[in-house]
Formats: C-alpha cells, structure tokens, sequence
C-alpha cells in the first residue's frame, strides 16, 4: 500500500483561496472569524514592510503582540519573514522586559496598541533603558490618545506611525507614513490599492470633516466571515466593507477616527463620542487608563460614564475629575458618573474592552 505524502502539494493553491481565519476582537460583541486570502495577507504584508516601514534584514522588530491577532501576525511576524529581519519575541507583556528587550537586542522597530504605550511611560527608571536603535513605533489596534503619542514620541525620541485597520482589512487600510510624515491624531491615508469613504446611514458620502461611517474597498478586504452568510452581508455591500467605525476626512485625505457606532452614547438626543472625552481625561496628570461608556438613564436614555485607573501613585478623586473635564467639552458631554477603579478589562491586544466594563451600583468614585 502507498504511504501518503508527508507533506502536501500546494501547488494548486490560488490566490483567493482562504488562508487563515482570523477572530475579531470582540470589543463591542460576539468574536467573529474573519477569512483571509492568500492575497489579502501577502500584499498587506507586502505594503507593511516596505512602502510603510522600509524594513530590511537589518531591523529588529519588537514581537510582543499576540501572533493570531492580525496585527501581529500580518505586521510583525510576516512582515520580519518576508524581508528577513528579526523578530524578538515576548510571551507575557512585562514593561520592566520590554526596556531591557528594546536595548539588550537592538530592537529598531516596536509595534503595539496604545495601553502598551501608556505602560511603557509609566515604568518606573525607564530613562535608565537603552533606547537608542528604535527608529520607529506602530499603533494601532484602537484609539492612540494624543497625549499618550506626544508624551511617547518625547520620552523615547522615536517617530509613532498610527494606522488604522480591522481583522476584516488584513489588517491594515491606513496608515500615517515616514515619507510624507505623521500627522499626530490621525490614523493617517488609505494605503495603495485601497480606498476609504465616510458615509451617512444612507451609504452616500458626506462632505470633507462631516462625521460618518468609514468603509473600505480594496484587495486588503476579507473574503467573508466564517460560516456566518448574514452577517457577510450585512458587513460588505457593492463591494464595501462596512467598518462600523465613525470618522471624517480632512481636505488632504487624511481620516480621523471618532469611534465606534456601537459605542457612540446619546444623552438626551445630543451624540457623545466617546474618544473625545477620553481624550481630555488622557491629559490630566493623574489619569493612566480610561474608558467612557453609556449608562442606561430613564430621562435622558443614557448617560455619560467614565471609569477611570490612576498613575501609580497618584491621588485624585472622581469630583476632581468630573470638573477637570467639564471644564473641556460642551456640557451635554462630560461625565456624570465617574468612578476610579484598579483595572479596567483588557483582550489579549491589551485592548480595552467596553463591553465588560461594569459600573459600580453607585458610581461617584472612592
């Protein structure tokens, strides 16, 4: 009897045929697997490395993002294989390891989502670290506050990339380049081949720096979602994906996020994006984490909530907070019920998932 062939000819394989199945996040509801082409993956790849990065066999990337997670997978792992560079890898985050990791192996590349920034300038002594190879920092995987970026891009001198994609984008669709130069707060351009509108409810396009929803067409989109026809269709329509993300464009083609459509809260028929109240509790000196959820309100439908995690050391109370960023946005904004906590729920990106926020039965801090 013939043995079978220990390792299988792949030669037959095509292009669009699926590659691997790659899970959402999760961050506002049940995982789904998103099937990724042959195609999808190598070009993205391709474009990563080269038009963004400009990586050769000389950098060494920083791997401490979870490998079947599309970014890491796609923009540290392939991306290393492709060109032949080094990928450092890491299991478990640890901020003390990673400072010695970025000088012990001359890491020039580091790749993470923003809570890994946060805790990286939070670590105690870290000036005392060899930093001096790392040429450049990715972000992405959800919203970079901007005063995370600019406290990074000082305390480390390095140039922060933000990018912008999904699992269902391979990931990658935009990105902030080394080329034209970052535009901070922005998660940049669409990349080549690929192209980006913002659109109403309706899907007809709105003016430049009007808010609405984001979607993508391009060989970076996935081939459909694993065993779930509904929801394929739902999500890619004439050939758009749908991204459930809300932003704008500016006048030079540069788009900007303003969170999620799932996450947007309406507090008595007034819209409250999320980011942008994070964003001001993010430059208050005490404030390490936060994330600002809708509560359930019998008047006004919801109210805004912030739970909040302090700086190792720091003291201030959720009143303090409440008028520090009342005293930024317009009233119908700040938040009502803040409450500090220890942690706040995280996926294995280091993403921060709203969904499991719990607030406590009476929020108002400790």
């Amino acid at each position: 009897m013939e043995s079978a062939p220990l390792v299988e000819d792949l030669s037959d394989r095509r292009e669009d045929d699926t590659a691997v199945i790659l899970y959402t996040s999760g961050t506002t509801g049940r995982p789904k697997g998103a099937e990724l082409t042959h195609a999808n993956l190598s070009l993205n790849c391709d474009i990563g490395a080269n038009d963004l990065l400009g990586l050769t066999a000389d950098d060494v990337i920083f791997g401490g993002l979870p490998l079947f997670h599309a970014f890491g997978q796609t923009c540290t792992l392939n991306a290393a294989v492709a060109v032949g560079a080094c990928l450092t890898l890491l299991p478990r985050f640890d901020a003390e390891r990673v400072l010695s990791m970025l000088g012990e192996h001359g890491v020039t590349v580091f790749a993470g989502v923003p809570t890994v920034f946060s805790r990286l300038l939070r670590q105690p002594g870290r000036d005392a670290y060899d930093v001096s190879r790392l040429r450049v920092a990715l972000c992405g995987g959800s919203d970079m506050p901007l005063q995370v970026l600019q406290d990074f891009q000082a305390a480390f001198d390095v140039v922060v990339l933000e990018g912008y994609g999904l699992s269902e984008t391979s990931p990658v669709a935009s990105f902030n380049t080394l080329q034209a130069g970052p535009r901070p707060g922005s998660v940049g351009t669409p990349i080549r081949g690929v192209e980006m509108r913002v659109v109403d409810n309706d899907g007809k396009e709105v003016p430049q720096e009007e808010s609405g929803e984001i979607v993508i067409r391009g060989h970076n989109v996935m081939k459909r979602y694993w065993q779930r026809p509904e929801e394929t269709a739902e999500a890619i329509r004439d050939g758009w994906l749908y991204t459930g993300d809300l932003g704008r464009v500016d006048e030079d083609g540069y788009f900007w996020i303003v969170g999620r459509k799932k996450d947007v809260i309406i507090r008595g028929g007034y819209n409250v994006y999320p980011r942008e109240v994070e964003d001001v509790l993010y430059e208050h000196p005490a404030v390490a984490d936060a994330a600002v959820i809708g509560l359930p309100n019998s008047d006004l439908g919801e109210e805004v909530g912030a739970a909040v995690v302090l700086k190792p050391g720091a003291r201030t109370t959720a009143d303090e907070l409440r008028a520090y960023v009342k005293g930024q946005v317009a009233a119908y904004k700040y938040p009502r019920k803040v409450w500090i906590t220890d942690t706040l729920p995280k996926g294995p990106t280091g993403k921060i998932l709203k969904r499991e926020i719990v607030p406590p039965p009476e929020p108002g801090g400790r």
